[in-house]
């Protein structure tokens, strides 16, 4: 079985904590079923689930792989070089990235996130599609910050070939 969910901003990539942060279980009953990669609690969009652990295997690991594509609102506006940056690797604290996928596009169709941005009034942003190849830890919004252009807003929207689509948020589909 694998579920495709659209994981809101705020909830933890598990199914308990010990915290009173949102968990999976607000969201899903469904036994038996472990995430295929994580989330980061301040990202949304697109998490696997699965009860096969073979599957899951091949999905989360990054030997595998396995494409993982985002919609990135970043702090002003990247110039080519800095694309160009992430399309060659960039070196962080944990060694060099893979070269990103990545291009400058408008705003993608999703509705306003809960709470809000922070926006500056004299700073404006701007949207990336990107996509990597690895899943380290807050790697996508290292990448951006490294390039000069943190990242306000995080939406995985792709996982090889399984897509977010238009599963609301909060809500899941059963492949």
């Amino acid at each position: 079985m694998i579920i495709l969910f659209n994981k809101p901003f705020q909830v933890l990539s598990q199914f308990t904590t010990d915290s009173d942060k949102a968990v999976l279980a607000d969201y899903i009953n469904i036994p038996g079923v472990y995430c295929a990669g994580r989330l980061d609690y301040d990202s949304e969009g697109l998490l696997i689930l699965t009860d096969d652990g073979k599957l899951q295997q091949r999905i989360a690991n990054p030997a595998y792989g396995k494409e993982k594509g985002y919609w990135v609102q970043v702090e002003g506006e990247p110039g080519e070089e800095h694309l160009e940056a992430l399309r060659r690797g960039v070196v962080l604290k944990d060694g060099k990235t893979r070269p990103a996928k990545v291009e400058q596009i408008e705003m993608p169709n999703i509705g306003p996130r809960t709470p809000p941005i922070r926006e500056r009034k004299n700073i404006p942003t701007s949207w990336l599609n990107l996509v990597i190849t690895e899943g380290r830890n807050r790697q996508v919004r290292r990448m951006t910050a490294h390039v000069g252009h943190p990242t306000l807003r995080l939406i995985r929207y792709r996982v090889g070939d399984w897509m977010l689509g238009n599963i609301p948020v909060g809500d899941y589909v059963v492949r």
